[in-house]
């Protein structure tokens, strides 16, 4: 990557959430972006936000579940910007409900978004990346990937779906001998505006599973991801235990599951069912990127700084463990 110019970067997501969140960190740097999503309104404010950071913004409304939307949105970054280095795939809807109450339309429009919306944004970045033989594609999936819960089957299939997808065109990317790079960032519970406008079928307001983190987190999270060659990564603990506990107890797990997520996915309050939501189009103003938890999430992840200096760790732990065996040496000698 040509580290004279700033860095071009596309987020689809990018009026809310982590999508915005993602933005800034970007900005920070000096990056030229790409913002696309759905809502006017959003997009504006992010595009501010960037402005205001020091980065460079251009503002595409743009509907990822349609490739030409997709594709259209990229011509113009480059256009205005030149050749797109890094792209965050990260748009998303879902709907808080059992299966059986989401509507066969409902649950293709999920599909359509949250799945084939990183299809789309992978195809259009790889069409521009792969002839040029550079570039670094980050989809922001979840730990619902790895282990699914209750009231949210089809986010949670288009998260396993990307998974498998992505592990598909990665090893034809190898076998092309491409450097292109392709990064899964699985996330935790965040506290964002997904808890204020998904749909909800619920008679309780909606609520994140666990611990839950700032958007913020993420965002740094996925930066860096974006500047490494990982094939994934893990953020936050509750992320880690989620995907390692599947792989070892899967059946306990669902049951736990089947009480503990299904009382916890939902606050106290009762639903508004007059409460706007963005399932079909957005809700006309901007939210910002935090949702209604900032008193109860975290700011910071000791597991994030673990991860991305494992390096070091690794060495430092090498180090006690050698000066371990020295100390019992010296005692046994």
């Amino acid at each position: 990557m040509d580290q004279k110019k700033p860095e071009v970067v596309v987020v689809t997501g990018a009026s809310g959430g982590v999508g915005r969140a993602v933005a800034r960190e970007f900005a920070k740097r000096g990056a030229h972006v790409g913002l696309l999503a759905r809502g006017a309104e959003g997009l504006e404010g992010a595009k501010r936000e960037v402005e205001q950071l020091g980065g460079k913004a251009l503002a595409i409304p743009t509907d990822v579940s349609r490739y030409d939307d997709v594709a259209e949105a990229a011509a113009e970054v480059e256009r205005q910007f030149g050749a797109i280095d890094i792209w965050i795939n990260d748009a998303m809807v879902s709907i808080y409900g059992p299966f059986l109450k989401v509507t066969p339309k409902e649950y293709q429009h999920i599909t359509d978004v949250t799945y084939h919306g990183q299809v789309w944004g992978t195809r259009v970045a790889l069409e521009r990346m792969v002839p040029r033989n550079r570039g670094h594609i980050v989809q922001v999936g979840s730990a619902l990937a790895k282990r699914s819960i209750p009231l949210q089957s089809a986010y949670c299939g288009a998260k396993h779906a990307i998974d498998g997808f992505t592990e598909s065109v990665r090893t034809e990317l190898i076998h092309m001998k491409s450097k292109v790079v392709l990064t899964v960032v699985q996330l935790p519970a965040v506290n964002t505006t997904q808890f204020e406008w998904t749909r909800n079928k619920m008679s309780k307001k909606p609520r994140p599973v666990g611990k839950i983190h700032q958007p913020e987190i993420a965002a740094r999270a996925i930066h860096w991801a974006a500047h490494t060659n990982r094939k994934e990564m893990w953020v936050g603990w509750p992320t880690v235990e989620s995907i390692v506990g599947e792989r070892v107890m899967s059946a306990l797990l669902d049951r736990y599951l089947a009480k503990k997520a299904w009382k916890g996915s939902m606050r106290k309050e009762p639903a508004d069912p007059r409460a706007p939501d963005n399932f079909w189009k957005p809700v006309g103003r901007d939210m910002g990127s935090h949702g209604p938890f900032d008193d109860k999430a975290s700011k910071v992840s000791s597991q994030v700084w673990l991860d991305e200096h494992r390096a070091i760790v690794a060495l430092a732990g090498l180090g006690v463990a050698a000066a371990g065996a020295l100390a019992i040496g010296k005692a046994f000698g």
